[in-house]
């Protein structure tokens, strides 16, 4: 078995997720059976289960505060849309956790010690909607708005809920409004000062004391992510003093005595712990290997749990005592080449860029692998299918775009309007370095990506046309317009925060920003893959470009998959992959079919 099957096969653990008030129960996800699943673990007696396991997989789950209850959620075959179940921890049969609550797309969750849950929902015809659901009764609905709205987080007593909203129209800032169990407000917060100002806030969680109000809050006041402490009943708050560049998250320690900050800058993170009311220095580094931290918790024994990668090694669940928390089972997976940092010049300020390439002398067939997001960004993780690419004899770059995260407020926000083509100016000056540097072969040049990197793929061969040897574009928005009429109620939100309205009110950005547009221009072989079931991007406006592309009989190939934005099979995985190789390697390359 080549080395780059093996990085998808072998088994993964996801960062163990512990019942609050029952530390030695944790859930974890892991692709052990060959897909991605809930697994229980008894930290007392090292006993493991498996919790789901269904055809398509199960990633999205979490424990009661006592650990006596595991809620996933159950969609259809990755479509997003579905309802709450919930088993014993110890194993048993599954139930409806919600009895009353229709499907739904997924809006947040919190659990309270009482059985009390705080469920959030979204449809296309009911918008946002919010219910409380106690034991033995009806969920009640205390929440309703047409903008996109989600539960944030439930105070340890119970008596206070935290919603993040957007009723004022701007999907990409969040306001927080602090309610009662009965739906009455306590407390609003409101950076954008009813969306005029682009300022957003995030829930990071109520303090895990009994009695104690206070609310840790994301916000972007001085041009980053970083925390602050918020009492809703006395409307206090306290700044903390957390002076490291890029963004800073933070959750609490169990006995809310101190933070656990996580700070990401220039592709990497690292981990800090910050004591509250502290005479001396408050802030104290976690020591952590270089690379991305990809989550952390801090356990009650004060020790701190992490989820640890570099482009060069393969994730670990380690802690700070030393040890490695869980080792998978069967195969370890071979590790990569690192990747070096680049900076580049480009119209919107500096552009970061990650490159691994493979051993010998440039310029070498060059994959630019475009995240997806818009508002996300590449590390120094640990990633297979780059991996792949490199043992293929590819060098990889994988830009950090305006819109990606991590580089400031500015740098997040600066694509609204001309979206996808902010994205693809800063992945084109990227493009003429490597290209002048040595790196890649101009005439070797592949565009891909999945998601929105997928669509700035096919936008990319479109509006770039003489750039570009080959497009490999995974679930793209492929015609925007009606992506935008068949996507989930929430994402049709962002893309009106992007595009400044709706395909009626702008329909001249929502034509420029379209792949569709430009498809009579695309000179490149593509290859699109996509989900028949996903509701991101759904699969009726990737048919209406695959129908441009036959149209003109312009070389492409199409593989449709039964799932929804993307797989959680490891097979689907390394198929699709394999099948994105042999496309390159045959437009590229000139090389034959993969095995």
């Amino acid at each position: 078995m080549p080395d780059w099957e093996k990085r998808f096969r072998a088994p993964r653990i996801g960062l163990p997720e512990w019942a609050e008030d029952a530390p030695d129960r944790s859930l974890f996800v892991s692709n052990a059976t060959g897909t991605f699943e809930l697994y229980a673990w008894d930290r007392a007696t090292g006993g493991q289960r498996q919790v789901t396991d269904r055809p398509n997989g199960t990633t999205d789950g979490t424990l009661s505060p006592d650990g006596e209850w595991i809620w996933w959620f159950s969609d259809t075959d990755g479509d997003e849309f579905g309802v709450w179940m919930r088993q014993p921890f110890a194993g048993g049969a599954d139930e409806p956790a919600t009895p009353g609550l229709e499907p739904s797309y997924p809006g947040g969750l919190a659990i309270g010690r009482d059985g009390t849950s705080v469920i959030g929902r979204s449809t296309d015809e009911d918008g946002s909607t919010i219910h409380v659901a106690r034991p033995g009764q009806q969920p009640v609905e205390i929440y309703r708005h047409r903008e996109s709205a989600g539960v944030g987080d439930l105070s340890y007593d119970g008596s206070l809920i935290a919603l993040e909203h957007t009723e004022h129209g701007d999907a990409m800032h969040s306001a927080i409004r602090i309610v009662r169990p009965d739906g009455s407000t306590v407390a609003e917060l409101d950076d954008t000062k009813g969306g005029t100002e682009e300022l957003g806030l995030s829930v990071m969680g109520f303090a895990p004391v009994d009695g104690d109000a206070r609310l840790l809050v994301g916000h972007q006041r001085r041009g980053r992510w970083e925390p602050m402490i918020w009492d809703p009943l006395t409307g206090v708050e306290t700044p903390l003093e957390i002076d490291l560049p890029g963004d800073v998250g933070a959750d609490w320690y169990p006995d809310g005595s101190a933070l656990l900050v996580e700070h990401e800058y220039q592709a990497r993170s690292e981990l800090w712990r910050y004591d509250l009311g502290a005479g001396g220095p408050a802030l104290t580094r976690v020591d952590t290997p270089a690379g991305t931290v990809s989550g952390a918790t801090a356990r009650p024994d004060g020790t701190i749990e992490f989820l640890w990668s570099s482009a060069a090694q393969p994730p670990e669940v380690r802690s700070t005592s030393g040890r490695v928390v869980l080792d998978p089972p069967g195969m370890t997976a071979p590790g990569s080449v690192p990747v070096r940092d680049v900076w580049v010049d480009g119209p919107g300020g500096r552009i970061h860029a990650l490159v691994q390439q493979p051993a010998g002398e440039g310029p070498f067939p060059t994959v630019f692998d475009i995240h997806g997001g818009p508002t996300w960004h590449d590390s120094d993780a640990f990633a297979s299918s780059p991996a792949a690419w490199v043992d293929h004899g590819f060098a990889v770059v994988r830009v950090n775009y305006r819109g990606s995260t991590g580089y400031g407020r500015a740098w997040t926000d600066a694509l609204k309007h001309r979206v996808g083509l902010i994205e693809l100016e800063d992945i084109a000056a990227v493009r003429e370095w490597a290209v002048e540097s040595g790196l890649a072969d101009a005439e070797r040049l592949v565009l891909a990506g999945g998601s929105w990197g997928g669509y700035l793929t096919l936008l990319g061969l479109g509006t770039q046309p003489d750039a570009w040897a080959v497009g490999l574009a995974a679930v793209p928005v492929a015609d925007y317009v009606t992506a935008y009429n068949d996507e989930m109620e929430a994402l049709k939100a962002m893309d009106r925060t992007l595009l400044g309205g709706t395909p009626e009110e702008v329909p001249e950005r929502f034509e420029a920003s379209s792949p569709l547009t430009y498809v009579d221009a695309v000179r490149a072989p593509v290859y699109i893959s996509a989900g028949v079931n996903d509701p991101r991007c759904p699969i009726r406006q990737v048919e209406n470009y695959v129908k441009r592309l036959e149209d003109r009989a312009h070389p492409h190939e199409v593989y449709r998959y039964d799932a929804g934005h993307g797989s959680l099979v490891v097979e689907e995985r390394i198929k699709q992959l394999r099948l994105e190789l042999d496309f390159a390697r045959r437009h590229v390359t000139g090389g034959s079919r993969q095995d």
